[in-house]
């Protein structure tokens, strides 16, 4: 049995939790939308044609903002065909997921689902085909209360009230040669400087972000920040990071690890934004919408899913609908664990997706809906980390990865309130082997109890399914133990826990 020690002390804190770190991603993407949170023949479905059942489970998970409508499918969207009268908005083609667009749910449709499981609306604008002008349309059609062609036609189409969107995005990863309108950072930065530039005059109460690499690994990668930034650091609030993770030829150990790499991607980010804030001399500082996050298996869409042909736009097929596993769920959780540790920068995320495409949620058409395994991580450090993240002081073993090399067996993070309570979330990276935790709350006074729940299985690769839509669930930790100044528990090998300090 492994060994490890870690001390809480809310003297030592990273920086208060943002809630939009909680936040989430609707893209029109295979039965995200259609089929996935609007089935209007499904039995629970309401007036609207939402699905209560899914309602249900995103106020479960208690989501802030969610980010809208993409994503890949943002760079060909003209945001006019999803608003007015449904029986007269066009049927187009999506390009970045070869599928068809019907409009049927568009801007108004979505921002009433989002009052329906109470979250905020983050909007991103088409930088790819489009640029200044229609993102400065939007923005008057969505926050402007009254007295122009555009706010009046938002009344006309049955919301007298704006929108009134405070995070904006400018583009979705227009560093990718895959994207429509792919274009080099000098570009990007200059269109995106002068689009919000543009989108502040009308509106300078928003918030605006810039997109950055769309992963860790392009070969852009930090250049394309740094020179982002020398053109668009006085216009924006935040640099995007995107960052998904999967298994590779079986090498568990590594995936396990995911988490490392997340940590060095934000903190280089963090590094090239400061570099040219000190560059600059400016007293501003820019911090991370992480608005794009995941375990998503990209190889099976490559070479399984992938849909071509000039005649074959099929609506709403099914698209990147990935089974999760204990031990995906696990990453996942630790990937929760790396964005909560750089709360003082990271103060937008966004989990992508959230129903059926490599989602938390999944439905079947006519039947139910249910929890992924990585459902319960999101929902549960949710509903627990509040206040403030602490800075820990953590004593593990380590193992060796292909991939990241020497890494740590036991991650963590802590938050604390003002009530004076305290979370801790933990991941035991072993394949074999179960790890006691010894936790040092002598700091934290008042601490009356503790409570904990594990996410394990002997079958790492356990799933939740149709079939058997509750095969892996939190577990009891009944280990948790308080003993004077002290908490000790013991994690199974390839587990997720949550400790709750009362």
């Amino acid at each position: 049995m492994q060994n490890a020690r870690l001390t809480l002390d809310p003297h030592f804190a990273v920086g208060p939790i943002n809630r939009n770190i909680f936040g989430g991603f609707v893209e029109h993407l295979g039965r995200h939308v259609y089929d996935g949170i609007h089935e209007p023949g499904h039995a629970t479905a309401d007036d609207e044609g939402f699905r209560q059942d899914v309602i249900d489970l995103v106020r479960e998970m208690g989501v802030s903002t969610i980010r809208y409508p993409g994503g890949n499918f943002v760079s060909g969207f003209r945001w006019e065909d999803s608003v007015g009268p449904r029986e007269e908005r066009p049927t187009r083609l999506d390009l970045a997921w070869h599928s068809t667009e019907t409009n049927q749910v568009g801007l108004h449709e979505f921002a009433s689902w989002l009052r329906k499981v109470d979250s905020d609306l983050m909007l991103a604008v088409n930088l790819g085909t489009r640029g200044t002008l229609e993102a400065l349309e939007l923005l008057e059609y969505s926050n402007l209360p009254k007295g122009t062609a555009l706010a009046d036609q938002r009344m006309a189409n049955g919301r007298p009230d704006p929108f009134a969107v405070r995070i904006w995005c400018l583009g979705n990863e227009m560093d990718g040669p895959w994207q429509l309108g792919h274009r080099s950072a000098e570009d990007y930065g200059k269109l995106a400087s002068r689009t919000a530039k543009a989108m502040r005059q009308l509106d300078p109460s928003i918030e605006l972000v810039a997109c950055g690499s769309s992963s860790a690994h392009m070969p852009t990668f930090g250049e394309w920040e740094r020179v982002v930034l020398s053109h668009t650091y006085d216009d924006v609030d935040y640099i995007s990071c995107h960052a998904y993770y999967e298994e590779k030829g079986g090498d568990l150990g590594s995936f396990l690890a995911s988490a490392v790499d997340m940590d060095h991607f934000i903190e280089s980010v963090v590094a090239t934004a400061d570099h040219v804030k000190a560059v600059r001399g400016s007293t501003k500082t820019i911090n991370i919408s992480f608005d794009e996050w995941n375990v998503w298996y990209i190889s099976r869409f490559e070479n399984v899913d992938k849909i071509e042909g000039l005649d074959n736009w099929p609506v709403a097929p099914r698209l990147l609908e990935d089974c999760y596993s204990v031990a995906d769920a696990v990453v996942f959780g630790n990937l929760m664990i790396s964005l909560l540790k750089h709360a003082d920068r990271v103060t937008s995320a966004s989990l992508a997706q959230l129903v059926n495409v490599i989602a938390p949620i999944m439905t079947e058409p006519g039947g139910p809906a249910w929890r992924q395994t990585t459902f319960f991580p999101f929902s549960i450090t949710s509903k627990l980390a509040r206040g403030s993240v602490l800075e820990l002081k953590l004593d593990a073993g380590t193992y060796e990865t292909g991939e990241y090399g020497v890494v740590p067996l036991v991650d963590a993070v802590a938050t604390h309130d003002a009530t004076g309570a305290a979370a801790v979330f933990l991941v035991n990276r072993s394949q074999t082997e179960e790890t006691t935790v010894t936790i040092d709350v002598a700091a934290l006074p008042g601490i009356t109890g503790v409570t904990a729940e594990s996410l394990y299985d002997t079958d790492v690769y356990a799933r939740n399914t149709l079939e058997e839509p509750d095969r892996v669930t939190m577990r009891p930790n009944t280990s948790a133990k308080l003993d004077g100044g002290a908490v000790t528990i013991t994690l199974p090998p390839v587990s997720w826990t949550a400790v709750a300090l009362a």
